[in-house]
């Protein structure tokens, strides 16, 4: 553990979450627990939400309304900047649909969650992954596309019929804290699928997945996207991009 005797500087986190708000709890929790494990004592990290109330973003994204969900969006970015956030982190893998118009309506620096995703996996050695996550982020090309021309990577999606009972326990259970047994089963399920295809990994591509898996659930590692997301932010607030978190990658290996 880093230990300071000088006051520290940190950035402050603008985060843009409520997406679902049991996500957001994990994010505020990693980020809290990684600036202290790195600053000790009683070191907290500096940090804005901007929280959404989630029913009207999920009415947006099930009606197609994407160009409206991603101006709610860019008025959060601006409310961030506008109250001192020094980069702004959407703190969902889907909504990472927006990041585009995020980024240009705003002079921060947007953190995006697929690329210390993808780092992590490229150190690792790895190439074919499997994702899972909201039937958006599994099936447009926003996130997919991202990890396989900017970091060259072959992403697998499952089945049709598996991307509908990933996506359904998502929405109507997990965001909603229902952890199920049943669903748990139904996602090693399908990750074998997955694993069976060629996936030498697995990532865990919405940021309420890993309430349900773990290490012990998968035959290869997972690449739980909010850890990393949040280790990301504490590297970047804290400008120790060099080092590293333990517990953003959670492997059957370990």
């Amino acid at each position: 553990m880093a230990q300071f005797d000088e006051p520290v500087t940190q950035g402050v986190i603008g985060l843009i979450g409520g997406m679902s708000w049991k996500s957001s709890a994990e994010y505020y929790r990693l980020i809290n627990e990684g600036v202290r494990s790195r600053l000790g004592g009683l070191h907290s990290a500096r940090c804005l939400m901007w929280s959404f109330d989630f029913a009207d973003i999920e009415t947006l994204q099930r009606t197609d309304r994407w160009d409206e969900a991603a101006a709610l969006m860019v008025d959060a970015a601006q409310r961030l900047e506008h109250g001192g956030a020094d980069f702004l982190v959407i703190a969902t893998n889907t909504m990472h649909i927006a990041a585009p118009q995020v980024q240009a309506a705003s002079s921060l620096h947007l953190l995006h969650i697929a690329d210390p995703t993808a780092e992590r996996i490229k150190a690792a050695g790895l190439r074919r992954v499997g994702l899972l996550g909201t039937a958006f982020t599994m099936e447009q090309d926003f996130y997919k596309g991202r990890l396989e021309r900017e970091h060259g990577l072959e992403v697998l999606v499952p089945t049709a019929s598996d991307r509908a009972t990933v996506h359904r326990i998502i929405y109507e259970e997990l965001v909603q804290g229902r952890i199920l047994d049943t669903s748990r089963q139904a996602y090693r399920d399908v990750m074998t699928r997955l694993v069976a295809r060629g996936a030498d990994a697995i990532i865990l591509g919405c940021t309420e997945i890993m309430l349900l898996v773990g290490p012990e659930d998968s035959a290869v590692p997972l690449y739980d996207t909010t850890g990393l997301h949040a280790e990301a932010a504490v590297l970047r607030a804290l400008d120790l991009s060099n080092v590293s978190i333990s517990g953003a990658v959670v492997s059957a290996e370990n």
